[in-house]
This record gives C-alpha cells, structure tokens and sequence, in this order.
C-alpha cells in the first residue's frame, strides 16, 4: 500500500496539534497553580536568538494549514503577522489550524503535488521545490521543530510534561 501526500501530512498534523491544545491547557494550569505571570511563560524562550511561544504556536499553522493554502499559488512566503499572545489566543490558533486541516482533501493535495512552490523571503525567491517535496522536506520538518520547541519551553519552564502529552492522541486501530 502507498502513503499519499495527505496521509503523510495531514492526520500527523491534526495529531500533534491535538497534542500542542493539550500542552497549553497544562501551561495556563501550571501559572496559576504557581502563582506565576503568564508572560514567565509566554514570552520564555529557549535561548535568547530563539523565539517565544506564540511565534511557535504561529509557526505550526504555517508549516501546516496556510502553506497548504498557498500550494496552488506557487509561492510561500511565512505569515508571522498575527501572533497569538495569550493562552486564549493560542488556543485559538491551534483549534484554527485544526479547522483548516480538517477542510484539507486527498484530492486537493495530489493535485499539486507536483508543482513549483518557491520559498520567498524579503521579496526574494530563496528556494524552489515540487510542492510534494517541500511539505515533505521543508514544511514538515519546520512544523515538528516548532511543536517540539513549543513543549521544550514549557518543559523548560517546569511545566510538568511527558512524551504522551505532545504526541495527542495515536491513530490506533480501535
């Protein structure tokens, strides 16, 4: 049996995205339970050239939902122009994510599979790519990094965190 583009993309997606409303759920809990300002978690960060928690809520919509929007486009340009800076908003942010994934189609996916997607940054045309190539060698491997980083932050932070709560929920057979 084959895996299409969408089977590799879409359910890992809404799967660790499930994960990630989870994470937040436990960081707004661990603040109050600990009498902390969220913005002691909000704005932590890993190190300081890395960013913050809502630019890595922000970027898993990215690397997910709106590039798949931008497919048919031909280019990609990353959208950080709304970041989420509250619990609230990361939820919603994530549940969007969510919603746009859940719209996604097989069918839409394979259709531009194997077009050029170019990679524009400031106005420039960095990298081109099939678009099949790009969601599986740039896309999702940018969305994995900023999911993990999210959870590395909180797990930094103290929030207490185990594998389970940032994979979701598994697709098993039952």
């Amino acid at each position: 049996m084959s895996l299409s583009l969408y089977e590799a993309i879409v359910p890992a997606c809404q799967q660790i995205l499930g994960g990630m409303s989870g994470l937040i759920d436990k960081a707004q809990a661990h603040v109050a339970e600990h009498g902390l300002a969220d913005s002691e978690l909000i704005e932590a960060r890993l190190a300081d050239t890395m960013w913050d928690l809502p630019w890595h809520a922000r970027a898993v919509w990215v690397h997910s939902a709106f590039i798949i929007d931008q497919l048919p486009t031909g280019e990609f340009s990353p959208d950080f122009t709304e970041l989420p800076r509250s619990w609230d908003a990361m939820r919603a942010q994530i549940a969007q994510t969510q919603d746009e994934l859940a719209e996604v189609t097989p069918e839409q996916l394979e259709e531009v599979a194997d077009n050029t997607i170019a990679f524009v940054l400031g106005g420039k045309r960095l990298m081109e790519f099939s678009a099949q190539n790009f969601l599986l060698s740039f896309s999702q491997p940018n969305f994995y990094f900023h999911a993990t980083t999210f959870y590395d932050i909180l797990r930094h932070k103290g929030v207490p965190l185990g594998k389970r709560d940032f994979m979701g929920v598994p697709r098993t057979l039952a």
